[in-house]
């Protein structure tokens, strides 16, 4: 299991915590130094059914693109972007395996997937 985290986000701590307290074992990575592949990216837009899921919108990145230009991106673009500006990316980003990723921290969405 693989921990796409960035140091200084508060919620990606918490999940790194709530991972450790339930003894579950993971490789935790910088996700800016090594960000989700493209393909992962593409796979968890699918789970999720709409690559909206995928976004940190309260993150300056986000908002110095504008959400305008954003929604007008074809996926393609879409995809590539958050491969190459990896801010973009809602954290932590917990790939499980092609058909289990967790986008954001939720415990019980966590919980349910993970224990």
């Amino acid at each position: 299991m693989k921990l796409f985290s960035y140091s200084s986000c508060s919620t990606c701590r918490r999940a790194i915590k709530w991972l450790k307290n339930n003894g579950i074992a993971f490789d935790l990575i910088d996700i800016l130094k090594s960000p989700p592949t493209k393909e992962m990216l593409i796979s968890a837009g699918e789970l999720y059914g709409s690559r909206k899921h995928l976004l940190n919108t309260s993150g300056v990145i986000y908002r110095s693109i504008g959400s305008d230009v954003v929604k007008k991106m074809n996926d393609n673009e879409f995809f590539q972007q958050l491969f190459v500006e990896p801010r973009l990316i809602k954290r932590p980003f917990l790939y499980k395996s092609s058909e289990c990723f967790l986008v954001g921290f939720k415990e019980e969405k966590w919980a349910e997937k993970l224990l």
